[in-house]
C-alpha cells in the first residue's frame, strides 16, 4: 500500500510544496491541462479501430469482430471503466454529459483549444450508438462476457475472452437503456446541428425513435447486471430523454409529456442511474425563459442544490472532513464531479436570470454554488488532506496503479496468448507503477476518512470510469477560462 501515514507524510510535506507550484497557475490549478487530459483518458476508452491521430500511443486496435456473432458491426464504442466490456448505460450517459458540455461550454471550450477533440469524443460513442441502433424496436446494448472478462487480466487488444452481445427489444424491454440513448442521440444532435447537418438530423430522428420504443414498451433490463443495475427505475431516463428531445427540436409533444406524463423526484445525487437532477437543472433553464408549468423542476433542482450544501439547512449528502461529497464507495469521484457540473450550470441560469437558490431561511447565489464547484474540483486536482492528485499524469503524486488492465499491462505482440490465470500474478498482483500512464483517468477517490491507497487491489479506489471524466470536462472548460471564480 502506498497510503500515507503520519511519519511519511511529514517527509513528503516540504516536496509536495516544492512541487505545488508545477500544477499552480496564479493561485489555482492548471485547469487547461486538465481539460486535455480528461479527454485523452477518454480516448484510451476507445475500442475498435483507432484513427491516425489517436493520443495514447499504447493503445492499439481491439475488438473489431464485436457483432460477428449475430451478423451485426458493433465494432467501436468505449470500454466503461478498467475492464474489456461495452456496457450500453454507462456508455450511453458518457455521450450525453459530453454532449452537454460541449453545448453549454462551446466558448470555453474553443478558446482551450479542446473543442475538437471534444466533438471527436463524442461522434466516437454516436457513430457506435447508430450501430447499435439500427432496427426499429430494438437496440444492441452490451458486448462482452462480464463474468469472464473478470476472470483475466489482459489488454484489450489481446483478449481472447468471450464477445457476446445482448440486446432489447419489444419482448425483452430495457427502458432505461433505450431512453438514455435517446438523450445521449438527441444531446449530440444539439452539438452537431451547426458542424454537420445531415448528421445531426440523422441523431435526433433516431433519438426520437427511440424515445417512442422506450415509452411504448416499458420494462427494466437487468441484464448488465449486478455491473449496472438500474437501481432508480426508468421514469428518470424517460424525463431525460423528453427533456433533451425538448430541447432539440422544440415540439410541444415533448414538452407535454414533461408537463403530463413525466415522473419526478427530490433527489441529492446525479450519476449513470440516477438523472433526475440533470433533468432538473435543464428545466429550470426553459422556466426561467417564461414556461411557468415547470416550476415544479425549479424547485426540485433548488432542493437538489439544499441537500448538498453544507450550509444548507437541509443538506444531506456526505461531506469528508477534507471536504469531499462522499456518497458512497466504488467510483466515488463520479457524484464529485457530476455534482461540480450541475453546480456550474447552475450558477450560470442563476446569474443570467438574476436568480437564488432557498433553503429555508437562508439562501445561496450563483457565486457560492460555483464556488463548491470548484472546491470540489480542487480537492480532486490536489487540494485535499493527501495533498495529491486524483487525476493520472497531472498535479503532485498522482495514481500510478489505476486498477486498468490496458495500462497494467505491458504492450504485446498482436498475437500474443495469455494464460487468463497467470495474468494476475504477472500484471495485477504486482506492486508496481504502471507500464502505460493512463493520463487524465480520475480514479475512484478516496474513502470517507479521505485516505486513499494507491494500488490496482483496490479498485473502488483507483478504477477510473467514463462518466467521472465526461462529466468533469465542462466545469475543467469554465475553470481554464475563469480560473479564480
Amino acid at each position: 500500500m502506498l497510503g500515507l501515514n503520519g511519519k511519511t507524510m511529514i517527509a513528503v510535506v516540504f516536496c509536495w510544496f516544492a512541487l505545488f507550484n508545477i500544477v499552480v497557475v496564479n493561485g489555482t490549478f492548471d485547469y487547461k491541462d486538465a481539460l486535455t487530459k480528461s479527454l485523452i483518458f477518454l480516448e484510451a476508452q476507445r475500442s475498435g479501430k483507432l484513427p491516425p491521430n489517436h493520443r495514447p500511443q499504447w493503445r492499439g486496435d481491439s475488438a473489431l469482430d464485436d457483432g460477428k456473432l449475430v451478423n451485426v458491426n458493433l465494432a467501436g464504442g468505449y470500454y466503461d471503466a478498467g475492464d474489456n466490456v461495452k456496457y450500453g448505460l454507462p456508455m450511453a450517459f458518457t455521450v450525453t454529459t459530453l454532449a452537454w458540455a460541449a453545448d453549454t461550454y462551446h466558448a470555453e471550450l474553443k478558446a482551450a483549444g479542446e473543442l475538437q477533440n471534444t466533438y471527436n469524443a463524442i461522434r466516437w460513442g454516436t457513430d457506435y450508438l447508430l450501430k447499435c441502433s439500427s432496427k426499429r424496436d430494438q437496440l444492441w446494448v452490451q458486448v462482452g462476457d462480464p463474468n469472464l472478462d473478470h476472470q483475466c487480466w489482459m489488454r484489450p487488444e489481446n483478449m481472447n475472452t468471450p464477445r457476446t452481445v445482448l440486446k432489447i427489444d419489444t419482448n425483452h424491454p430495457g427502458t432505461e437503456l433505450a431512453a438514455e440513448t435517446s438523450a445521449a442521440l438527441a444531446s449530440s444532435a444539439l452539438v452537431f446541428q451547426h458542424i454537420d447537418r445531415p448528421y445531426s438530423h440523422r441523431l435526433l430522428n433516431r433519438a426520437k425513435r427511440l424515445f417512442k420504443f422506450a415509452r411504448e414498451h416499458k420494462g427494466t433490463f437487468d441484464g448488465e447486471c449486478p455491473f449496472y443495475c438500474s437501481c432508480s427505475g426508468y421514469n428518470d431516463e424517460l424525463l431525460w430523454a423528453a427533456t433533451w428531445l425538448y430541447i432539440a427540436t422544440k415540439k410541444p409533444i415533448y414538452l407535454k409529456y414533461i408537463q403530463e406524463e413525466s415522473i419526478s423526484a427530490n433527489v441529492a445525487e446525479f450519476s449513470w442511474d440516477l438523472k433526475y437532477a440533470g433533468a432538473q437543472v435543464l428545466l429550470s433553464g426553459i422556466y426561467f425563459q417564461g414556461e411557468s408549468s415547470l416550476e415544479t423542476f425549479k424547485n426540485q433542482a433548488d432542493n437538489f442544490v439544499c441537500a448538498v450544501l453544507p450550509e444548507s439547512p437541509y443538506h444531506r449528502v456526505y461531506i469528508t472532513s477534507g471536504g469531499l461529497i462522499y456518497l458512497r464507495d466504488g467510483a466515488n469521484t463520479q457524484y464529485v464531479t457530476s455534482t461540480s457540473f450541475l453546480f456550474s450550470v447552475y450558477s450560470d441560469l442563476l446569474a443570467k436570470h438574476n436568480q437564488k437558490v432557498m433553503c429555508g431561511s437562508q439562501q445561496f447565489d450563483s457565486t457560492h454554488l460555483m464556488k463548491f464547484a470548484k472546491q470540489q474540483m480542487d480537492y480532486l486536482l490536489g487540494k485535499n488532506p493527501q495533498g495529491r492528485s486524483y487525476m493520472v499524469g497531472f498535479g503532485n503524486n498522482p495514481p500510478k496503479q489505476p486498477h486498468h488492465r490496458g495500462a497494467s499491462v505491458p504492450v504485446l505482440s498482436s498475437n500474443t496468448k495469455v494464460n487468463c490465470g497467470m495474468s494476475f500474478v504477472e500484471w495485477y498482483n504486482t506492486n508496481i507503477a504502471n507500464p502505460n500512464e493512463l493520463t487524465g483517468a480520475i480514479v475512484g477517490g478516496p474513502d470517507r476518512y479521505d485516505n486513499f491507497y494507491d494500488s490496482r487491489k483496490q479498485s473502488s479506489m483507483t478504477e477510473p470510469c467514463t462518466y467521472i471524466n465526461s462529466i468533469a470536462v465542462g466545469v475543467l472548460a469554465k475553470l481554464a477560462k475563469n480560473p479564480n471564480v
